[in-house]
């Protein structure tokens, strides 16, 4: 992963802080103390910003020394400094830009994949993010995000977590050294069937274990006992697995408002039977990968037999959708999602703000609470 240069940061930072250096440089450098927060709950995920920082320090040829507050995955409050960051000011004012883009970022992205992981600690989560990325520094830093919050909830729950992501780039934040994933949509538009894409990539890969995507053609619980059908011996071993990623536009096969009710009475009551909003009931009985759906396709692959194939699903897992199906205990093998990557980026702004100049202790009016040794104790590491 390449960022910018010395010479580019001139480029990349506000200017109003290339301005700042000069003045410096007129004027005498001093050593200043800048503290990070952010205004939101997050997890910590400074690894990469801290890197970038380590880096470059050492290009200029200056010692940037940091006080973090936290260990990363760590839960930090809003408002609470993360970390203090202290050197010369001429250096280290030009950063602050490129540095707080690489952090809140992370940090909200690690809090999301840690709520996900630890609702439901008995499924594994594959990340599938890139595509929802801008670009490839963003990809980097929302796979290790994920990895982050995944390492969190299998410390505080015993969840099971990320078990892998997308892209070989980023595999390795996982402990893998290449991507997972079998075929997309396009797979099966161009083998002009479900259970043919299966036949092609078993050809291709044969011995390997199998996901395929069943919501192409409208027929989830037809394909997928067809494809069971033809490769009983990979069912049998648990190597065949089904993704469900059905458009919002439509009910999987079998299922329309009554039956998808139906369903969650007969699998799931307790899910049904208090107030939900209109954003939980579309995730239990509405269009698209529901509960229900989970449910139904379950319940038909067991009555047929193949009690030992698994479920992939995806499409809007985002914490949220996480949370209703685990409080529904929705028979989800794998879900495959990129949602954990922050859906108000407002919320992502750090800030970094000196409070300390040559040792003295100066900030501006209203952030008194970021200087270091509180009374109150607040910022001490978790």
């Amino acid at each position: 992963m390449t960022h910018p240069s010395n010479g580019e940061i001139e480029r990349y930072t506000d200017h109003y802080f290339n301005r700042t250096k000069r003045v410096i440089g007129k004027f005498g450098d001093t050593r200043v103390t800048y503290a990070v927060f952010m205004r939101r709950p997050v997890v910590f995920a400074p690894r990469l910003a801290l890197q970038w920082l380590e880096d470059t320090g050492r290009d200029r040829n200056t010692a940037v020394e940091v006080d973090k507050r936290y260990i990363e995955g760590k839960w930090v409050g809003a408002g609470e400094p993360m970390m203090y960051i202290t050197g010369s000011f001429f250096h280290l004012v030009d950063l602050e830009t490129i540095f707080l883009q690489k952090l809140g970022p992370a940090c909200v992205a690690a809090y999301n994949a840690w709520t996900m992981c630890a609702d439901m600690p008995n499924t594994a989560f594959l990340a599938m993010d890139a595509r929802h990325c801008a670009g490839q520094e963003m990809a980097e830093m929302m796979a290790y995000a994920a990895s982050v919050g995944s390492a969190r909830a299998k410390r505080k729950v015993g969840a099971v977590g990320f078990i892998g992501n997308a892209t070989h780039a980023t595999a390795h934040f996982f402990g893998r050294d290449q991507g997972l994933g079998t075929m997309p949509h396009a797979l099966v538009g161009y083998a002009g069937s479900t259970l043919r894409a299966a036949e092609m990539f078993h050809e291709t890969f044969p011995g390997e274990p199998m996901t395929v995507l069943v919501d192409y053609f409208a027929r989830e619980i037809s394909d997928s006992l067809e494809v069971c059908r033809r490769f009983p011996d990979l069912a049998a071993k648990g190597m065949l697995s089904f993704r469900l990623d059905t458009t919002g536009g439509r009910y999987v096969e079998g299922l329309d408002p009554a039956t998808s009710y139906a369903v969650l009475e007969r699998y799931s009551p307790e899910s049904i039977r208090g107030y939900r909003s209109e954003e939980e009931l579309r995730y239990l009985v509405g269009t698209g990968v529901s509960a229900a759906a989970i449910f139904h396709l379950r319940a038909e692959l067991d009555k047929a037999g193949f009690n030992e194939t698994r479920i992939v699903a995806s499409s809007g897992f985002g914490p949220a959708k996480c949370r209703i199906m685990a409080e529904a205990k929705a028979p989800i093998d794998v879900v495959g999602t990129g949602s954990f990557l922050p859906s108000n980026w407002t919320e992502t702004y750090a800030t970094a703000d000196i409070v300390e100049y040559d040792g003295v202790k100066r900030v501006k009016i209203g952030r008194e609470f970021l200087h270091r040794g509180r009374p109150n104790g607040a910022g001490a590491p978790l």
